[in-house]
């Protein structure tokens, strides 16, 4: 069985640019394209995710179309596979699910955003709910995580240590019981 665990992400500082390496990275690579739009101060986010070898091709490609517009560029492997449905913003709950608790963690980039996801999912019974990359919050990342308040105590463990060790936590907070509007307001 092939794995299509791996993600590729690349963050451009122009737009237009944005297009074109999506287009050689599209046509170049067996990935699967999972999010690409523009981003707060005029950026452009490509997130793909397919076989390692495929998105480090991907990436590669990204690189040299690239060019000087890369801002960023990041190959994350063996993501857990609730990542995906969250980057891409198609993760579904319940309506009739209660909420124990929630946990929101902010970041200074996508990347470290979808990885401190990565790791609290791995650590915990948790559910995650969302990643939001950069549009509109200025080019940060958001988690929200959401489970009983001791697994949540623990996943939120290894994702800040990450964040953390690469200067790129903003915040995190855990709330017991939400309420209502503060879940629809992530949501």
């Amino acid at each position: 069985m092939v794995l299509r665990n791996a993600l590729g992400v690349v963050e451009l500082s122009g737009i237009s640019r944005g297009y074109l390496v999506q287009d050689a990275i599209l046509k170049s690579s067996n990935v699967e394209k999972l999010v690409s739009r523009t981003i707060c101060s005029g950026k452009y986010f490509i997130a793909v995710q397919g076989e390692l070898a495929d998105v480090e091709n991907a990436i590669s490609v990204a690189n040299e179309i690239g060019s000087f517009a890369i801002v960023n560029t990041s190959v994350i492997p063996s993501l857990d596979p609730k990542i995906f449905p969250a980057i891409a913003g198609s993760t579904v709950i319940e309506s009739k699910t209660k909420i124990g608790a929630l946990l929101v963690i902010e970041t200074f980039s996508v990347v470290s955003a979808i990885k401190a996801a990565d790791y609290a999912v791995k650590e915990a019974n948790v559910d995650l709910l969302r990643i939001h990359v950069a549009m509109a919050i200025g080019g940060k990342g958001l988690v929200v995580i959401t489970g009983d308040i001791g697994a949540l105590e623990a996943a939120v463990q290894p994702a800040i240590k990450n964040c953390q060790q690469d200067g790129m936590l903003a915040d995190y907070i855990i709330i017991k019981n939400p309420h209502s509007d503060v879940l629809r307001e992530l949501l």
